[in-house]
């Protein structure tokens, strides 16, 4: 299964969230809805989860394994990064 598309939406609002996430797997099944969450650590990612009757939030699609989900955080980080550093050279470009 290879990353076929990964669409950033940056936040800019108070808080930890950074920005919201799609991945599209083989251009056939995307996954709405991820968070990049700035922690005490670095980023990391949040996958869509949703709140249940008991009120704790769970996963409604996460990867099973850890490798699965270190090479998926590592895409998504890695795009978010150039949409920082491209966002950063047109405001450099504007002035």
């Amino acid at each position: 299964m290879q990353i076929t598309d990964i669409r950033v939406r940056k936040i800019d609002k108070e808080g930890k969230m950074r920005a919201v996430v799609s991945i599209t797997f083989d251009n056939e099944f995307v996954v709405h809805d991820i968070k990049v969450i700035e922690g005490d650590q670095g980023l990391f990612i949040a996958m869509p989860s949703r709140k249940a009757a008991d009120g704790e939030y769970r996963d409604i699609a996460h990867p099973i394994n850890s490798d699965t989900r270190a090479s998926i955080q590592k895409a998504i980080l890695e795009k978010y990064e150039a949409v920082l550093k491209e966002e950063g050279e047109e405001e450099k470009t504007v002035d």
